[in-house]
């Protein structure tokens, strides 16, 4: 038996600098997956795990899709990487197609990238770009949003609102870079199912941010239609509608990052849909190739791929990119999942299973510390009460117990967020919430 199929002791985790982790803690007693399948990891010491968040917001579909697996395995023996610089290999035109057969609107120009970080600094490049080739080269602020979390990139990290994300590098963020208020509020609309009734004015701040620094001077507003990595912050009713509305009115682009929302998360493609409000780009990574390889994507609408591809008479129109951009087998991957996701339906039946996730994840409403429980389609978040001088110690103790009574959750800060694949059925959503809720009720 192989190091990696072992419980063997001897495993050296000295060399790998984990990312957001507490590297020390971590490596005193790691928490190890060695296997996956469907709804399961398979933990180091041989346990099933029920995988209550599509391993980090991504595994749709489910782990090891043997039509993906089959994907991957065949273009890594037929092709394993060409460039996409002046060049081209067909699976990343056809990976390209795909995607915009699901995105809203007009947004069927997809630039391919390997990550939601690379695609949000893209996403921006590309608005400046066009409100330059627009003749509005001044346009070249952002205005992003308190708790929002758009990746690790300077651009994005700069329009992102997670403090502790921008405190080691404040000093070196964009400039030219504003925040609208979250939205939420548990004074106003703790344990709403769905959105909350309370907040639509909070899109009315983008007036005020108009009035502070001028429409002609920004660029875009970025959001996530539902912010997921700040602990599940549900749009209240009429709020992105109210966005778009004014983002329209001055001539602002809106960009959604749907980085976790794309794919099925609510119950349709992407969240734009849902909600009935298409930006005019939209970022995806995660569900698109079910996390089978790296990829991103941002789409664009033709009025913005027009204006920047038409706007130059020869030669390169949009000078940036990545060397993975369309790697083969990410592509690859794509394009399986996305057959997946057609062939079973797997958008039409998380909307089917949303009721009743709804209501198992309300049933955690009255257990020990629990002070708000929010969701939509198949995201939930459970907020826990801090202990008094450690916060986030609470919930990292109901991760690391839920884990070890064979259940994955994510937590940040004191907010347990759950997110399934695609796949889950009644019975796992049971065995999910149940076993959350007994974790709870043995949390100090």
């Amino acid at each position: 038996m192989s190091q990696r199929d072992s419980n063997d002791a001897s495993l050296d985790l000295s060399a790998f600098w984990m990312p957001f982790t507490a590297n020390r803690q971590f490596k005193q007693a790691p928490r190890l997956l060695k296997r996956a399948k469907g709804m399961y990891y398979t933990s180091y010491d041989g346990r099933r795990i029920l995988d209550g968040t599509a391993g980090l917001w991504c595994v749709n579909a489910g782990h090891c899709r043997d039509e993906i697996v089959a994907a991957v395995k065949a273009q890594a023996e037929e092709m394993d990487f060409a460039p996409t610089f002046q060049m081209g290999h067909p699976i990343a035109f056809e990976a390209a197609t795909k995607i915009a057969r699901h995105t809203p609107g007009d947004l069927k120009h997809i630039f391919l990238t390997n990550s939601g970080s690379e695609a949000v600094d893209t996403a921006l490049k590309i608005a400046l770009a066009y409100h330059r080739a627009c003749g509005q080269g001044q346009r070249t602020r952002f205005i992003g949003r308190e708790r929002g979390y758009h990746g690790v990139g300077f651009g994005g990290i700069s329009v992102g609102g997670i403090t502790p994300n921008r405190r080691a590098y404040s000093g070196a963020l964009l400039p030219a870079v504003d925040h609208l208020p979250h939205t939420l509020s548990l004074e106003h609309a703790a344990f709403s199912k769905g959105q909350p009734a309370w907040g639509a004015h909070l899109a009315d701040e983008l007036e005020r941010l108009v009035a502070l620094h001028d429409a002609s001077t920004i660029a875009a507003v970025i959001v996530e239609p539902v912010a997921g990595s700040a602990g599940v912050l549900i749009p209240p009713r009429g709020y992105l509608e109210r966005l778009r509305a004014i983002c329209d009115q001055y001539g602002i682009l809106m960009i959604f990052d749907e980085v976790i929302t794309g794919w099925g998360r609510l119950g349709a493609a992407f969240a734009a849909q849902y909600f009935g409000v298409t930006p005019d780009l939209l970022t995806m990574a995660k569900g698109t190739n079910n996390a089978a390889a790296p990829l991103g994507a941002v789409a664009a609408s033709a009025a913005i791929h027009d204006a920047i591809v038409g706007g130059v008479a020869d030669g390169i129109e949009f000078f940036h990119g990545y060397t993975y951009s369309g790697h083969p087998i990410g592509a690859a991957a794509a394009c399986a999942t996305i057959d997946l996701y057609e062939r079973e339906q797997l958008f039409a039946r998380a909307a089917r299973l949303a009721p009743y996730f709804e209501a198992a994840i309300h049933r955690l409403r009255g257990e020990p510390h629990v002070i708000d429980v929010r969701n939509l389609g198949l995201i939930g978040g459970v907020e826990l009460q801090p202990r008094e001088g450690a916060p986030g110690k609470r919930a990292y103790d109901v991760f690391v117990g839920c884990f070890e009574k064979g259940v994955l959750v994510r937590y940040t800060g004191d907010i347990l967020a759950f997110s399934p694949p695609l796949i889950i059925d009644e019975t796992q959503i049971d065995e999910l919430f149940s076993t959350v809720a007994q974790v709870i009720r043995e949390t100090k």
